[in-house]
């Protein structure tokens, strides 16, 4: 039977690899794109219009918006804790219809407890919401986002209250600033923390200028309210620190101010500060009323938080941060102080009397009326900075009565370290105490330190007082000490102009008796000669040794002078500073630390007058061997190293005082001291019988001695020889 077409197979086509492949007829391909334009055509119909999208979008969020969240709502604990801290807290008050209840009113929250209930308002964003709807959630009156922030506030007001109590309405507020002032001092006192946040010295000019530029002289200020942080932390159960408070300022005269925190209209806590006409020293009073019935506290330990970073304030960085340090001085005893050049902290258990901040010119000092029972101290090191130091101290003050009306207070210095005011200050007794606030000034060790406190000083304010400029006074000065040390320095150089004459007979003796067998003849011999000359070596040293501490006494006392802080003389700007006349920027290792970044020509005119003084010194002396006479030349060349960077003033003094004793010195060579009559007196002497002195005596009797042990000596080593 022959098959029909439609079971005919397809035709296929035979590839190389004898595979076959189905031909895709006319038909096949038609209804592939009818399936693709049918499936298209369902997408594109049943696709959403994109504003419905963003409509039903945005009704989404809105009902979001508008559907508080569980966390937004109080908790019935939060609930309890809110009624407990204003019933605990809160001021009472009266209502409208004469009912009681107690209030809270701080930062847009005012709530009222009467009974179980609480009721009032909360301000968001300029609209007040009542407290009720709040609570239930209510969203007819306001947003969700507006029931968050109110939620948010009253939240966050009641843990501030659990914290702080009744001071929490005070952590928010206005800063204002309240200016004291009198003739010397102008101090800036902010209602945030209530304490001195700038003070500006009226008196005396910042010699630094970070620009470099000198164009505006500047006031010194001592610090402001981003390197100065004082706070007291009360003494509650749960500690405050007043630096988190806002205070309310009340002028009570031009002189006073009380910064206040009104807890009541009839109880608050505050600081009142007094600044007396023309004094640097401002009386800083812890005040209360009626405190006792609301904090409730046994608490009795008063803290004292005090951080500030010191300014620089003069040209030479290297004198005045080595003078920059954090002081204190122990309840009837000694001043100490923390170190200059390492960061260091310390723990002090003992009670102190005061604590200071300081700089080379300049100190800050809180002095307790009663004391400091500890207290804890950090200084760091700041390098690259306009500050030169970061000092902290917490201390504490003990006996803190709640009941008092002034249960603690301190006197607060911020001026200068001049000598004639804090040895005024401390003349007046703080109960028999002798605050001994002159030690804030570096006068050396106390040898030194009597003459620049009995003499120096006294002599230089006397000076001063005439109104001379100060590079006279100082060169008046020289010469007053030099009068007065003349009489040593007269028979300093006598003797060494008797020395210079005797060295040829010097010469002479060792030439006769050469050799170690001939040292005891001849000492005898060179001893002899200084008898009938009425010379001896030791003669020359010893009033030379004694003028010694009025040099080093000197050499403390012009660096930390203030009065010479500023004052101008010849090419000198400033006699507390280097007088440099060549400066370079860059730093050279070592040289650099010493030296500095300028050439001082005080200091180069004291090297090349010291050199001058050295030559002379030199030619007076007999003998001596060559590399000490180097190494005498070298010591001036020393000098210029390390005095380079010391205060001009200093190296003017030097200055003086070798010019004047090289004069002293060709003096006495050429009018009183002669040749020929110090051989007169050699005649005249040897012609006298000679006494010995018991000096005398014994040593030549200790000659002897060793005359016969040498002997003994040489005659054992014959015989073992032999």
């Amino acid at each position: 039977m022959r098959l029909n077409d439609a079971w005919i197979p397809h035709k296929t086509t035979v590839t190389t690899k004898n595979s076959y492949r189905p031909v895709m007829d006319k038909n096949t391909v038609y209804g592939l794109i009818l399936m693709a334009l049918v499936f298209f055509g369902f997408m594109y119909f049943t696709s959403p219009d994109p504003a419905a999208v963003e409509e039903e979008a945005r009704t989404e969020q809105t009902v979001a918006d508008n559907t508080p969240t569980t966390a937004a709502l109080f908790s019935d604990t939060e609930r309890e804790w809110l009624a407990k801290n204003i019933l605990s807290n809160g001021t009472p008050v009266t209502t409208e219809d004469g009912r009681t209840a107690v209030e809270i009113n701080s930062n847009g929250v005012k709530l009222s407890l009467e009974g179980d209930s609480i009721y009032g308002t909360v301000n968001v964003n300029g609209k007040t919401l009542q407290w009720k709807d709040i609570a239930a959630g209510d969203l007819s009156t306001m947003s969700a986002a507006e029931h968050t922030a109110a939620i948010d506030k009253v939240r966050a007001l009641s843990n501030s209250i659990g914290r702080y109590g009744r001071f929490a309405t005070f952590l928010t507020g206005a800063d204002k600033t309240v200016t004291l002032e009198n003739e010397v001092i102008k101090l800036d006192l902010s209602s945030k923390g209530g304490v001195v946040t700038r003070a500006e010295l009226k008196k005396y000019d910042t010699e630094y200028d970070p620009d470099e530029t000198k164009k505006v002289k500047k006031k010194v200020v001592m610090f402001d309210s981003e390197s100065n942080q004082m706070s007291f932390i009360l003494p509650l159960p749960q500690e405050i620190a007043t630096a988190d408070l806002y205070f309310t300022p009340r002028e009570i005269t031009d002189s006073t101010v009380l910064m206040a925190l009104n807890l009541s209209a009839d109880a608050f806590w505050g600081i009142k500060y007094t600044l007396p006409k023309g004094s640097y020293m401002v009386k800083m009073d812890v005040v209360q009323k009626n405190m006792a019935p609301i904090v409730q506290s046994n608490v009795r330990k008063l803290g004292v938080n005090w951080h500030q970073d010191i300014h620089r304030q003069e040209q030479g960085r290297m004198f005045e941060e080595r003078n920059s340090r954090l002081a204190y001085k122990f309840l009837g005893g000694s001043v100490e102080e923390m170190s200059e050049s390492q960061n260091k902290s310390k723990e002090r258990q003992q009670k102190l009397k005061w604590i200071a901040f300081k700089n080379q010119f300049f100190s800050s000092v809180l002095i307790a009326d009663k004391n400091f029972n500890s207290a804890d101290f950090n200084s760091e090191v700041l390098k690259g900075s306009v500050f030169l130091k970061s000092l902290t101290a917490d201390a504490e003050v003990n006996d803190y009565d709640w009941s008092a009306e002034n249960p603690a207070g301190f006197n607060y210095y911020i001026g200068p370290n001049l000598y004639p005011l804090l040895n005024k200050i401390d003349k007046h007794t703080y109960e028999d105490e002798n605050l001994k606030l002159t030690k804030l000034i570096p006068l050396g060790w106390p040898i030194f330190r009597w003459i620049n406190t009995l003499i120096v000083i006294p002599v230089f304010n006397f000076l001063g007082s005439f109104g001379w400029n100060y590079g006279i006074v100082i060169l008046v000065l020289t010469i007053l000490l030099k009068l007065v040390l003349f009489p040593l320095t007269y028979k300093s150089y006598v003797s060494q102009a008797k020395m210079r004459i005797l060295a040829p007979d010097i010469k002479e003796i060792n030439d006769k008796y050469p050799g170690n067998d001939n040292a005891m003849v001849r000492q005898q011999k060179t001893m002899a000669l200084y008898s009938k000359a009425g010379a001896s070596p030791m003669s020359g040293c010893l009033p030379m040794l004694l003028q010694m501490p009025i040099l080093f006494a000197m050499f403390t006392f012009f660096p930390n002078c203030i009065e010479l802080r500023g004052q101008s003389f010849l090419w000198a700007h400033d006699l507390a500073a280097p007088d440099a006349i060549i400066s370079w920027s860059g730093h050279i290792p070592l040289i650099t630390d010493y030296f500095g970044n300028h050439i001082s020509l005080f200091c180069l005119l004291m090297t090349a007058t010291n050199i001058i003084y050295t030559r002379s010194t030199m030619q007076s002396q007999s003998g001596g061997m060559p590399g000490m006479k180097w190494m005498m030349y070298l010591m001036p060349i020393m000098f210029l190293v390390f005095f380079n960077n010391y205060a001009a003033g200093l190296s003017y003094y030097y200055f003086l005082s070798l010019l004047i004793t090289i004069i002293q010195t060709y003096a006495i060579r050429k009018w009183f001291v002669k040749e020929e009559d110090v051989r007169r007196t050699m005649k005249e002497n040897a012609k006298k019988p000679q006494k010995k002195s018991s000096w005398m005596a014994r040593l030549e009797e200790m000659q002897k001695e060793q005359q016969r042990m040498m002997r003994e000596q040489q005659k054992a080593n014959g015989n073992r020889k032999r």
